[in-house]
């Protein structure tokens, strides 16, 4: 896979297994929280949330793939998130999909054109990759969640 600055670029994506055997409740604000406007807050929470059953709608099929790399960045996925693999639905145009070429991962929103195939990166410094009959390819899963870390780690104060 190419870049616009003609390196051979990689990705890489490690694939877990979906274990929803047991559940995953967590507390959560039922009544929502506000993303313009400031809102009361709650006094307590007492509603709860199973991430398992919540995003993991096809337990044999999900996998978890950790993200490598830097060619969707520009849809704020980075290096580190966590996508959730649902290898059971059919691909449709412009889905984010994990797609297998040549026998390596790359995570790329997929255009389905009447007679090609294009993966399309969001960072202007990659290309977007034509499928040809070349190349050993498969749409490997579509992508339903991707979970991000926001709260970033701080370095430590020296003393």
């Amino acid at each position: 896979m190419g870049s616009s600055s003609g390196q051979t670029v990689r990705t890489h994506i490690d694939i877990f297994s979906a274990d929803v055997s047991s559940s995953l409740a967590l507390p959560y604000a039922d009544n929502g929280i506000q993303a313009g406007f400031p809102s009361p807050a709650q006094d307590y929470i007492n509603e709860s949330i199973d991430l398992n059953r919540e995003i993991v709608r096809h337990p044999a099929a999900t996998f978890y793939g950790r993200v490598e790399g830097d060619s969707m960045i520009d849809e704020g996925i980075e290096g580190g998130d966590i996508l959730v693999i649902d290898r059971s639905l059919e691909p449709a145009d412009g889905d984010l999909a994990v797609c297998c070429v040549d026998g390596e991962f790359t995570l790329k929103r997929i255009k389905l054109e009447r007679e090609r195939i294009w993966l399309i990166p969001s960072n202007e410094a990659f290309d977007p990759i034509l499928v040809t009959p070349n190349k050993r390819f498969e749409i490997w899963g579509v992508v339903t969640y991707t979970i991000k870390q926001n709260h970033r780690p701080r370095k430590k104060r020296r003393q």
